[in-house]
């Protein structure tokens, strides 16, 4: 399997659609609003979500969804990176409930050679993720470092800090 890419395996234009999918369920959507202390009722409180809200039930939390979009494209885009430089941009598109199931896509906006060190490169991509019925929900737009060939090489390869099983 792989996971994440070497700067001279991105191509501009190129769309990576992440599998599996993950169907978001209430318990995610209150552990992350525990976790990350936000107690907005609308995400939290069903009665108070379906009297006084336009959407009549629980929205899971944005940031949430950003997340598990983030994590999902680790095998294809980050799962090498050196740094995620920058978040450029994030919108939400449209609501997330509980019950929905998130899938994504990735597509490589451009590439540059890191202007600092000649064993990285800069990729530009852009995240889209929607729901079951094609809905958009997210869209991001990031920058991750990424390293050459050559910085894989030098480090010990792929798997670099892989011990390996000593039997017997």
């Amino acid at each position: 399997m792989q996971f994440g890419r070497t700067y001279e395996e991105f191509e501009v234009g190129a769309t990576y659609k992440h599998w599996p999918g993950k169907t978001v369920t209430e318990y995610d959507d209150h552990l992350f609003c525990l976790l990350t202390m936000n107690h907005h009722p609308l995400h939290m409180d069903t009665n108070y979500a379906e009297k006084t809200t336009d959407f009549g039930k629980n929205v899971v939390v944005g940031n949430y969804i950003y997340s598990l979009l983030l994590g999902m494209s680790v095998p294809d885009i980050s799962g090498k990176a050196i740094a995620n430089l920058e978040i450029e941009s994030l919108k939400h598109v449209a609501p997330t409930f509980h019950g929905d199931t998130i899938y994504g896509q990735t597509t490589v906006l451009d590439k540059w050679p890191s202007k600092s060190k000649n064993d990285r490169g800069i990729v530009y991509v852009e995240t889209k993720g929607y729901k079951q019925d094609g809905t958009l929900v997210c869209v991001f737009r990031r920058k991750v470092m990424v390293p050459t060939e050559t910085y894989i090489k030098e480090r010990g390869g792929e798997q670099p800090g892989r011990p390996e099983l000593q039997e017997g």
